[in-house]
């Protein structure tokens, strides 16, 4: 730590604000906000260990820091969240999935327009905007269906000078342009579908309904019929709406977050007026991040980004982790512009309602990693000469072999053994084993050691294929025990390596450092892939197994 580092950090104040670090390039490495800066700060410089290994990386890098100071912690949040996307820290989570996601625009015109479009904050329309939205499919469907119910005007300038043009005469468009809609009328007609699109359907139909009574009650029986028509229509998309509750003004988002082989998954659900309008669902490949802090980015970053329809209550288990929570509300409510309350979703509807959004997040988390195994298929041949490369494999790995062993303290021991062949599992060649040898007494060095002669001793066997490459669960000293099977066995010709979970590094034989995969590559989530296949599949086993032995205690 060099002289000027260490006079900053003794001037450090006991106020809010945000820090800054920089490198000995002069680059902004990290900005942070704090309560109490002086604290915060120094807890970076006053511990030798930190758990994580970024921010060990990044103290080292530290080389000034520079502080601002603000009235309020909100304050502070907001400041650091405008100096993050403007600088784009190299160690600050930085929310990348390659979207751009669209909005719905309602211009600010005399006469406005309903519009799709992206890139919000480079718009040079001004006007209304609504979203961001993640399903574009339905979004147009959605742009389709507020165009047949509120025909505002399509275009941008006139098409003819004297007569309107076809959407006039198709029912799309109230001709402004032509003067056969008065300013007052289509004022309403802008409001309703703000309304529609604000998710207050109770209000817009109640609207509808007065406006339908008063062109029948003064004979205006033609507007009443169009009225209506656009009444059912909107009744019908309701009713294809689920009612999470009914009889209730409940107004909800409700997050979820799922992560595996470093896949993190979000999907907000939108609840208005009791009923589910809405999904957005996020998918991220993340490298060493923490949940939490990754978590509180998103959540700063989504919630920065809407412009209108803020609910009234945010619901989500993870931001308890979060904390900060009156922080939040008040950040929140500058923001929207009224008062958002923040749940952990302890209660009984918290809980159902979290269970949903859960269920929702398994499915984004599972096409998401079922679309990168189909990526590590299409690509196998370069992801294969990678890792025999990187590596230093004899072998191309063509037939990956796994093994996992399971049991609870000696008893029903068993182990797995999965199998993927350029890239892809192959079930029809997993197999499981019921480990004799250590029945009662728990090692997992001989449980494996049984399977491992159990296996290799039937290589070139129908269905026993030799194997190019063996992943071993665990460190150094599990692939050592294991290459002193190997070596008992006399096999040769297979290419052994071990995963460490911790910190997913790959161990070679007679290597006393590993290999460090890049975090978002390809070969790396192969790898965790298969191990936690292996995982999976001894699990299942175990399970069934202690099932039946409990079924004939009984």
């Amino acid at each position: 730590m060099n002289e000027q580092l260490k006079q900053t950090l003794k001037l450090l104040p006991s106020l809010p604000g945000c820090y800054i670090y920089y490198n000995k390039e002069g680059e902004i490495i990290y900005v942070g906000k704090a309560k109490i800066l002086k604290r915060r700060v120094l807890s970076y410089f006053n511990r030798k260990h930190h758990d994580s290994v970024k921010v060990q990386v990044l103290v080292s890098q530290i080389d000034r820091l520079e502080y601002i100071i603000t009235n309020t912690e909100v304050e502070a949040l907001i400041l650091e969240s405008h100096l993050i996307k403007k600088h784009k820290p190299k160690y600050n989570i930085l929310l990348k999935d390659d979207k751009k996601y669209p909005y719905f625009l309602i211009t600010d015109e005399d006469f406005p327009r309903i519009s799709i479009v992206r890139k919000k904050n480079m718009n040079p329309e001004k006007g209304k905007y609504y979203g961001p939205y993640t399903d574009v499919r339905a979004m147009h469907a959605t742009l389709d269906f507020l165009k047949k119910v509120f025909p505002l005007k399509q275009c941008k300038s006139p098409k003819f000078k004297d007569r309107p043009c076809l959407y006039y005469h198709i029912g799309r468009c109230l001709a402004p342009c032509q003067h056969m809609v008065t300013s007052e009328e289509y004022k309403k007609l802008v409001h309703q579908a703000e309304l529609f699109l604000s998710g207050k359907q109770a209000e817009l139909m109640k609207q509808l309904q007065e406006q339908m009574q008063k062109y029948a009650d003064s004979e205006q029986f033609e507007k009443a019929a169009k009225l209506r028509d656009s009444y059912m229509d909107l009744k019908k998309t309701l009713e294809k709406q689920k009612v999470v509750y009914e009889n209730t003004k409940l107004n909800e988002d409700v997050i979820s977050l799922l992560a595996d082989d470093g896949i993190f998954a979000i999907v907000i659900l939108m609840i208005r007026e009791g009923r589910l309008i809405d999904k957005k669902d996020f998918v991220y490949e993340v490298e060493d991040e923490d949940r939490t802090e990754f978590f509180a980015t998103f959540f700063k970053e989504y919630y920065s980004t809407l412009t209108l329809g803020y609910p009234d209550r945010i619901v989500s288990n993870e931001l308890e982790a979060v904390g900060e929570k009156a922080l939040y509300e008040e950040w929140l409510e500058i923001l929207a512009q009224k008062k958002v309350k923040i749940s952990y979703g302890k209660s009984a509807q918290g809980k159902e309602l979290q269970a949903l959004a859960d269920k929702n997040a398994q499915v984004v988390l599972n096409n998401a990693k079922l679309s990168k195994m189909s990526k590590i298929r299409d690509d196998f041949n370069e992801i294969g000469s990678y890792l025999a490369e990187k590596l230093n494999l004899k072998n191309f790995p063509h037939r990956i072999e796994c093994y996992d062993i399971s049991h609870i303290q000696g008893t029903n021991t068993v182990a797995s053994m999965v199998t993927f062949i350029n890239g892809l599992s192959k079930k029809s060649e997993y197999k499981k084993f019921k480990v004799r040898s250590t029945e009662g007494k728990p090692d997992d060095f001989l449980s494996m050691k049984e399977v491992l002669t159990r296996r290799l001793t039937r290589l070139g066997e129908k269905n026993w294929d030799k194997p190019d490459l063996i992943i071993i669960d665990g460190g150094k000293g599990q692939l050592s025990s294991v290459m002193e099977i190997i070596k008992e066995l006399g096999v040769e010709g297979i290419d052994v390596v071990s995963l460490a979970k911790r910190y997913e590094e790959v161990f070679l034989p007679g290597q006393s450092d590993p290999v460090i995969l890049p975090r978002k590559s390809s070969a790396l989530f192969l790898f965790q892939r298969i191990r936690d296949e292996a995982h999976r599949f001894a699990i299942t086993y175990h399970r069934k197994l202690r099932s039946k032995a409990m079924t004939k205690e009984k």
